[in-house]
């Protein structure tokens, strides 16, 4: 016992001395650390503007209104049924879920090393032989014996500067942040489905604009070749007017083509093979946003963006591993014991006099690695100053993609106004050209160039009219609006299908968790 105590008492002078000569923490700060070497985490400055840009445009208003849904706002129901799909089939999300058991379950292994790291059971029988030509055989008196054994071992490193106790925080941190992971999928995955929702309305409407463009230059079509069996034009007019309707034509193709690539982008979003979804979208008009925005303040991007909170925990996480680096300075406290029973026969192995054991105190220094040790503090912290700076990077960016998507909803606002007005005035201009051309009064050329003004003009309105709701889309995407429904679990919603039928799920909804895991 006494032995015991003076090597622990040992061992404190020790760490005393390497406390004051050997490592990066003073024994006040430890103290104060809660007996743990390393520096304490204090979350570092983030630049944030004091304000928005176009903070004095009356259609921007202060107050923050509820985010949680934001894409309730268009009034869309197969919006609002697709967003409800997605969150419960999205394989991205689900495999977010999982990163998040994992981290959860890291934890609580590391919880587990702050007590004795070794404890086990051993037993074991052996049939030994001597032999008899060993030095001193003489002594042999029995060559063949037996041997019984049966005991606990117990290791135990006591955690006095706290690297345990560091590794243990640095997990919850990267658990924290991996939630924070989870809920910037979902923000992803909800701005996904509503942008390609969007682009594949308005893609429709081009679609429709482009067809009715059709339908009027193949009455031009027909008017030319009256007026040519006629004799009252050329052939060229024919085919200078069968010439813009093939244009026209090709075009529809083109946009046949982008809208079943936002169909597919839909599919895999919804966690579904690529099909045709026009059956189950139906048509629809371009989701329509209302013109003001409330955005609150730039400083509400530090709770609302989950990549925020994401990069601030990743930081937290990376301030705790350089406490693990300085804790190697100090030498490791151990408490060892062993306690067990031995004996030839296994009939006496369990009498009083087969009991067999050990506890006491080690230590283990690593002296003379100080080289490896110094510059691996210093690789701990140069790792941090890399996740200061990437936190910091975030934050700009999270305040660029908000500044960005506000003013493309503000400006294509006023740009659909314009081209509105723009596309009334080329109609008007292209019936009168028709009625003048079939009067015979002007040329087919100028019949045609008013004609393939008004198909880019309707096409322009019709990608301004999605741009404003893009714009809004990504306003709210940028405020890190919609995780939120991870606390509570989504509506229970379906695809919806020809003839108001559903589109069966394969998988059931999420359970709702304070941490989410993935779809039971």
């Amino acid at each position: 016992m006494r032995s015991s105590t003076t090597l622990l008492a040992g061992v404190a002078i020790l760490a005393s001395v390497s406390i004051l000569t050997c490592g990066c923490t003073s024994v006040s700060e430890y103290i104060h650390n809660g007996f743990k070497v390393g520096p304490n985490y204090c979350p570092p400055p983030a630049p944030v503007a004091k304000d928005w840009i176009d903070a004095a445009d009356v259609r921007v208003r202060k107050p923050a209104d509820d985010l949680s849904r934001w894409w309730t706002i268009f009034s869309d129901p197969t919006l609002d049924s697709l967003i409800c799909y997605a969150y419960r089939q999205n394989l991205s999300l689900r495999a977010a879920g999982f990163r998040i058991l994992e981290a959860r379950a890291q934890v609580a292994i590391d919880v587990g090393n702050i007590f004795p790291q070794t404890q086990a059971m051993t037993g074991d029988n052996t049939r030994n032989v001597v032999s008899q030509e060993t030095a001193n055989r003489t002594a042999i008196t029995n060559r063949w014996y037996s041997q019984w054994d049966y005991g606990f071992n117990l290791s135990w490193e006591l955690d006095f500067w706290g690297r345990f106790r560091r590794t243990v925080e640095s997990d919850r941190a990267t658990l924290e942040a991996s939630v924070a992971s989870y809920d910037d999928v979902l923000v992803t995955l909800l701005g996904d489905v509503a942008t390609n929702y969007t682009q594949y309305r308005t893609t429709a409407q081009r679609i429709k604009y482009a067809q009715e463009n059709v339908a009027l230059e193949r009455k031009t079509l027909e008017i030319a070749e009256g007026e040519f069996k006629a004799g009252v034009v050329g052939e060229l007019d024919v085919y200078q007017a069968r010439s813009t309707v093939e244009q026209t034509e090709a075009g529809i193709r083109e946009l046949e083509i982008a809208q079943r690539q936002y169909a597919n982008a839909l599919c895999t979003l919804l966690g579904i093979p690529s099909e045709d979804l026009a059956a189950r979208l139906g048509s629809g008009p371009i989701p329509t946003a209302p013109p003001e925005v409330a955005i609150g303040i730039p400083a509400d991007l530090l709770l609302r963006r989950p990549d925020v909170r994401r990069a601030e925990r990743q930081v937290a996480a990376q301030s705790a591993q350089i406490g693990i680096a300085e804790a190697e300075y100090y030498p490791h406290v151990f408490i060892n014991g062993t306690l067990g029973v031995s004996a030839q026969n296994f009939s006496n192995l369990f009498q009083q006099g087969a009991l067999a054991g050990s506890v006491g105190p080690s230590f283990t220094w690593n002296i003379l690695n100080y080289g490896r040790i110094r510059n691996n503090v210093r690789l701990q912290d140069a790792r941090f100053q890399e996740f200061v700076a990437t936190y910091q990077n975030t934050v700009l960016n999270a305040n660029q993609e908000a500044e960005n998507g506000l003013v493309q909803f503000l400006r294509a606002q006023q740009r659909a106004k314009s081209q509105s007005g723009g596309v009334a005035d080329a109609a008007a201009a292209v019936r009168i050209a028709l009625a003048q051309y079939a009067a015979g009064t002007i040329d087919l050329t100028r019949v045609t160039l008013l004609q393939q003004n008004l198909v880019p003009a309707e096409d322009s309105l019709a990608q301004a009219q999605g741009e404003i709701a893009l714009g809004l889309i990504q306003v709210y995407r940028a405020l890190g609006g919609g995780w939120q429904i991870r606390t509570a679990g989504g509506q229970p919603g379906t695809v919806p299908g020809a003839n108001g039928a559903a589109a069966p799920e394969t998988v059931p909804p999420p359970r709702p968790s304070p941490i989410p895991g993935p779809p039971a």
